[in-house]
């Protein structure tokens, strides 16, 4: 599923404008070392069975949390709208997250958690 949603902002035209390929899952960079718009995908929980019939799981159930890293506030928000578009089109809802500023850095950072279900593959 990861590699979907990563996929899926990979070819989103706001995404690539403002972030280029900068799109990360399971690293962050080092707060001195942002100096362009990054988004980093990481996953909060396993996939969890769900959904059961006939004593067999139907769906997945997942948790990631998506955030944008930001030298700019403006840009921040546009892009975690537009992430949370592209969530909703992968039947992802938006729960939970933090809008916070790094003073120190100058740095705007947008975590916004989704959670969602997808059907297993027979």
């Amino acid at each position: 599923m990861i590699y979907k949603i990563y996929n899926a902002l990979l070819e989103d035209p706001v995404i690539i404008e403002k972030v280029g390929t900068k799109i990360k899952f399971y690293e962050y960079p080092a707060s001195g070392d942002v100096t362009s718009t990054h988004i980093i995908i990481d996953p909060l929980d396993v996939p969890i069975p769900s959904d059961y019939a006939d004593n067999k799981w139907l769906t997945e159930d997942f948790l990631f949390q998506i955030e944008v890293w930001s030298l700019n506030l403006a840009d921040t928000l546009e892009i975690a709208k537009q992430i949370r578009k592209i969530m909703w089109n992968l039947n992802f809802s938006q729960g939970s997250g933090i809008d916070e500023y790094d003073k120190d850095f100058g740095i705007y950072r947008d975590a916004r958690r989704y959670r969602g279900k997808v059907y297993e593959d027979a």
